[in-house]
């Protein structure tokens, strides 16, 4: 073979190597719980919206990521993936920085905050109820349950602990049917998102099950979590680790069974410790949302809240790990920052200064008071619902007290978040 001929051949084969190598785009899979390989890099992502609500700011209705670095500021980590995600101070609501703030996706189990700040208030926790076979028959197939069963009788206080240990769905729909049912529970989630001004947010569900149209954005979930943190009632579950749960039986001869929290920064994972300082809040992953969670946490007197939507890196945890990296660049970015837009102000609640940080205001809520929340220590619904329950074991040691010897909350100490609702803006 001449040269010339074996030169072609050679650049020939050159040339289709890539072709022989790289998979073609439609064999690309998607893991709903990645398991620390990358093959969602390979999928074409949507991009968000051209144009999105401004509420809290101008900047904040800008697609991509919202940054305004002062002197000695940290540069925001690289490694973020999330479609959404955002980082504010709980207090003065500032927030530091966004990516995609009001894009509206779906929200998984974090909706169960808008559904726990809303009926809270409505339900003492001492209130039994016996389950009605009819209490249970819309839960979706496939979705996260507590353990709820028909005819027997649980108080109101185990079935918030059902909501928000284990993302019960079971638990959620018992709470509605005492609401008034699953119809006018969601009337009454969507008139609190509207009053909270939480505009991006559309209930179809209480449970945060996939439904057509449901949908919340970063900025959202933030500012529903702000409210939550409120009441005493949620944050003590928020930040409950493992809890004792009803389980058959009567009486003094009824059994019950240990739920663990399924919030990864809370309790620890295998290779994943708990997060320093954090609270709660709440977490969750559908075959629609990704993986979705909402977390507060403080440092050296310092309170933020982040929420990070469908990260896609693949990694083990993404979404926990993401929320931690936000968290830790928003404790060294305090002070360093200007903010890119505010946590805006209930509706019915008149503002402060014009700075955002105005004088605490009453609220309209029974049972709110200044957030407090323990520091120091330290699911997620799997394809059309299904709860993650795997890896709440790490973070046990974190566990320092018992209340009521059923649950084990974090409490190394208890720090409080003054609310100071910023300044409605015209």
């Amino acid at each position: 073979m001449s040269a010339l001929k074996k030169s072609v051949l050679t650049a020939t084969a050159a040339a289709l190597l890539p072709l022989v190598l790289v998979a073609p785009a439609s064999a690309t899979t998607h893991d709903d719980k990645p398991k620390g390989t990358s093959k969602s890099k390979t999928r074409k992502q949507p991009n968000p919206p051209a144009a999105m609500s401004t509420v809290g700011g101008p900047l904040l209705g800008r697609s991509g990521t919202q940054v305004r670095l002062g002197a000695g500021a940290p540069v925001l980590p690289e490694e973020l993936s999330g479609r959404s995600w955002i980082v504010a101070d709980a207090e003065s609501g500032d927030v530091l920085a966004s990516h995609n703030a009001h894009w509206r996706l779906p929200p998984a189990s974090t909706l169960k905050m808008l559904f726990a700040d809303t009926l809270l208030p409505k339900l003492p926790k001492a209130t039994t109820h016996e389950v009605a076979p009819e209490d249970l028959e819309d839960v979706g197939p496939g979705s996260s349950l507590v353990g709820v069963k028909e005819n027997l009788s649980y108080s109101v206080h185990d079935l918030w602990l059902g909501v928000f240990l284990r993302s019960g769905n079971d638990a959620v729909h018992v709470l509605s049917a005492m609401n008034g049912g699953i119809d006018k529970t969601v009337a009454d989630m969507q008139a609190h998102a509207e009053e909270l001004q939480a505009l991006d947010t559309q209930v179809v569900s209480p449970d945060g099950y996939d439904a057509s149209g449901q949908v919340s954005s970063a900025y959202d979930l933030t500012l529903i979590a702000r409210s939550g943190m409120q009441k005493k009632d949620f944050r003590e579950y928020a930040s409950t680790v493992s809890a004792e749960f009803p389980g058959e039986g009567e009486g003094q001869k009824r059994e019950t069974f240990e739920i663990q929290n399924t919030n990864r920064l809370l309790t620890g994972d295998y290779g994943m410790d708990p997060y320093k300082g954090v609270a709660g809040i709440k977490n969750g992953s559908t075959t629609h949302a990704g993986a979705t969670f909402t977390g507060v946490a403080e440092r050296k007197g310092k309170v933020l809240l982040v929420t990070v939507m469908n990260p896609d890196s693949g990694e083990d945890n993404a979404v926990y790990k993401e929320a931690g990296r936000l968290l830790d660049w928003g404790f060294e970015a305090a002070g360093k920052v200007t903010p890119v837009g505010e946590l805006v102000a209930p509706r019915s609640t008149s503002g402060g200064d014009t700075g955002g940080a105005g004088p605490r205001q009453k609220s309209d809520d029974p049972g709110s008071e200044p957030v407090a929340a323990a520091k120091d220590g330290a699911g997620t619904e799997g394809t059309k619902g299904t709860e993650d329950t795997a890896g709440a074991s790490g973070g046990m040691g974190a566990a320092l007290a018992i209340t009521g010897g059923v649950l084990v909350v974090l409490a190394a100490g208890v720090f409080l978040v003054n609310r100071r609702w910023p300044s409605r803006r015209s």
